[in-house]
């Protein structure tokens, strides 16, 4: 069985140049220039950039012509989940049926593209603040934090940073972020190909699942979901095993198991750089 297939482009906070600005919409500006925090400034224009210069090649679109929605499905407001608005045959009979994810985290952001699935995409900075105990209190069910508490002190971080990264991942695929508690998903132990083993109640049929572990410049976990609604509980582990952890430093694949993700991993600096030059 072949499982699907997604990018992951990797950048940095250091590619938020000038010059890509102009890829931006008139909303996406507006939202640029009210955020304060200069890193924050910067993440979401390379995000923005990012994802743009991507889905334009993929769609044979200018970058700037690419229709990105946000719309929260609370309030209604640009700061949901953003997504592709294009009609149901897209520009020029080109396909309509992509996906993508934008995470970030300190000076690490990352764009997957998946077609035919929902992807999610989460990073998270590995730093010596960050306090793992309190942390993995609200984000792990209780046997999964049994197995974190029962790991020596020094492996705690990086086991708490690889399920995390899985269940965001997961979770952005279905766009719902954290409005569903991180304790009622349940994962394999990082040890372990990523597995779902327990869904939210709260969420609509379990759809097939399949994920990939990264790791960015070898050090910062990340993890990668597609999501394919319809499949359901018959779907079964092997379609919810995906690719075992790779390392990441640019560009390569990572290869699942059968079922599985398979995804390719590029340079996102340097197609930043390549526009903006």
């Amino acid at each position: 069985m072949t499982g699907p297939r997604a990018q992951v482009w990797w950048a940095r906070l250091d590619d938020a140049r000038t010059g890509l600005r102009t890829l931006l919409d008139p909303v996406e500006r507006v939202r640029y220039e009210a955020t304060v925090d200069p890193a924050g400034r910067g993440r979401f224009l390379v995000g923005c950039a990012l994802s743009r210069l991507v889905l334009g090649e993929l769609l044979g679109l200018p970058p700037a012509d690419v229709p990105l929605r946000r719309v929260c499905p609370r309030c209604g407001g640009p700061h949901g989940k953003v997504h592709l608005a294009l009609p149901p045959d897209g520009p020029s009979g080109a396909p309509a049926a992509y996906d993508f994810s934008v995470t970030h985290s300190g000076a690490l952001v990352g764009v997957a593209v998946c077609r035919g699935g929902q992807v999610g995409l989460d990073v998270e900075e590995s730093h010596a603040d960050l306090d793992v105990d309190s942390a993995a209190r609200v984000a792990l069910s209780d046997p999964e934090l049994t197995a974190l508490q029962a790991r020596p002190p020094a492996e705690r971080q990086p086991a708490f940073l690889r399920t995390w990264t899985r269940k965001e991942a997961v979770l952005k695929a279905l766009g719902v972020g954290l409005a569903v508690p991180l304790r009622e998903l349940e994962v394999s132990g990082p040890e372990h190909p990523p597995t779902v083993l327990t869904w939210p109640a709260r969420l609509p049929a379990r759809p097939r699942v399949n994920m990939a572990d990264l790791a960015v410049d070898g050090t910062h976990p990340a993890a990668v979901a597609v999501t394919i609604p319809g499949a359901g509980e018959a779907a079964g582990a092997e379609a919810t095993a995906g690719a075992r952890a790779g390392t990441v430093a640019g560009a390569g694949t990572v290869a699942g198991e059968s079922g599985g993700l398979r995804v390719a991993v590029h340079d996102g600096s340097e197609r930043l750089a390549a526009y903006d030059r």
